[in-house]
C-alpha cells in the first residue's frame, strides 16, 4: 500500500499562551514588594509635641532674591534690602540664637543664580541647615 502524503501538522498555540498567562499572573501575585521608604536615607520630621512649642519658638527668617542691575541681584532679608556682607552678619546672629531656625528663600524667576548660591553658602557657613527654597 502506498502512503498518502501528510500535510504539515499545525501546532496549536492556545494552550501555550494560556500557560504563559497563568505564569505571569502567578509571578505578579507572589512577588514581594520592596519597601522603598525603609531604604531611603532621609531625615523624617520628629513628631510635634505640645510642650516644645513654647520652649523652642523659632522665628522664621525670610530672604527674597530678585533681579538686580549687576550679577549679585537684590537680596531682601525680612523685608529689608541687604548687601551680602550685611546678610552674613544677620545670619550669624540668627545662628547664635538657634541653628534650627527655619529659613525660607524666595527667588524670582529671573533672579541670578549667583545670588542664590551666595545666600545658600552663607547659610551653610553658619550651619543653618533648615533651609527651604521657593520660586516666585
Amino acid at each position: 500500500m502506498a502512503r498518502k502524503p501528510q500535510e504539515n501538522p499545525a501546532l496549536d498555540m492556545t494552550p501555550m499562551i494560556d500557560v504563559v498567562f497563568e505564569l505571569i499572573i502567578f509571578f505578579v501575585v507572589t512577588i514581594k514588594q520592596e519597601d522603598l521608604f525603609s531604604s531611603l536615607n532621609a531625615n523624617r520630621p520628629a513628631p510635634a509635641s505640645s510642650s516644645s512649642s513654647s520652649s523652642e519658638s523659632d522665628t522664621t527668617v525670610t530672604i527674597e532674591i530678585g533681579r538686580g542691575r549687576d550679577a549679585n541681584g537684590i537680596i531682601v532679608y525680612n523685608k529689608r534690602a541687604k548687601r551680602l556682607q550685611e546678610l552674613d552678619n544677620d545670619l550669624r546672629d540668627v545662628a547664635r540664637t538657634s541653628k534650627k531656625t527655619p529659613i525660607i528663600i524666595k527667588c524670582a524667576v529671573d533672579s541670578p543664580h549667583k545670588a542664590l548660591v551666595d545666600v545658600l553658602d552663607t547659610c551653610y557657613r553658619h550651619e543653618l541647615f533648615s533651609v527651604s527654597v521657593f520660586t516666585l
